[in-house]
Order: structure tokens, then C-alpha cells, then sequence
């Protein structure tokens, strides 16, 4: 199996989320390293480079996704990013990642809102990795 052995690292709030998409990407084949805050994140990635994140956008704070994101490209800019959110869904805000200006703000190559399909994920995934 083994998707090259690519690491991702999944970090959310939410013991459901972060179970199930662990379980997800872990039958597809990838190493997946997990953390529930942007704190736990930060202390990880002292000693791990990740080859993709996906990063919930609130936790700690309701800036943690971005903050962690920040700090995540800053160290790592080759590093995929993924936010995944209930932004949109509890505020009715929407925001994404699509153009330049998005992603240079967002600090993420891509923006999803939860309730994210397993196969949307996955393609993102691959598409992100070129594989």
C-alpha cells in the first residue's frame, strides 16, 4: 500500500474528525501523524516535516488553522496546506483559497468546509502531492 510513504499531518479539535480522517488516509496508504490543537501542532513540527497538513481553521482560538498555517509554510513553504472548516457553515462566511491574493491571506492551498466528502479529500490530497 503506502501512497511513497507521505506523511500528513492532521490537526483538529475534534476527536471525531481527526479519528475518522486518521482512519481514512491511514486505508489509503499514508503515514499520518495527528495533533488536537495548534499548540500540540507547533511542538511536532520542532522535529517532523510533514509532506501535507490539514489544519481545522478554529481551535485554540479562532485563528489557530491560520496561525498554524502561518508558521507551517514560514518553516516549510513547499508544504501542502488544507483547511478544513465550519466556518462556513456556522457564520455563512465563505472564504477559500483559489486565487493568489486568497492564498497569500489564507496561508493555505486550499480551504474546505467540513463535512468534507472522504473522496473530495483524498482528491485534493493527490492533486496537492502530484500524485
Amino acid at each position: 500500500m503506502g501512497n511513497n510513504n507521505k506523511t500528513i499531518l492532521i490537526v483538529d479539535d475534534d476527536p471525531d474528525f481527526l479519528e475518522q480522517t486518521v482512519f481514512v488516509l491511514q486505508q489509503a496508504g499514508y503515514e499520518t501523524v495527528s495533533a488536537e490543537g495548534e499548540k500540540e501542532a507547533e511542538t511536532l513540527l520542532e522535529n517532523m516535516h510533514p509532506d501535507l497538513a490539514i489544519v481545522d481553521l478554529m481551535m485554540e482560538n479562532q485563528d489557530s488553522g491560520f496561525v498554524l498555517s502561518y508558521h507551517l509554510k514560514k518553516k516549510y513553504p513547499e508544504t501542502p496546506v488544507i483547511i478544513a472548516t465550519s466556518v462556513t457553515a456556522e457564520t455563512g462566511i465563505h472564504f477559500d483559497a483559489k486565487t493568489l491574493a486568497e492564498k497569500e491571506w489564507v496561508q493555505a492551498d486550499a480551504v474546505l468546509d467540513k463535512g468534507i466528502r472522504y473522496e473530495q479529500l483524498l482528491g485534493e490530497i493527490k492533486r496537492l502531492l502530484g500524485a
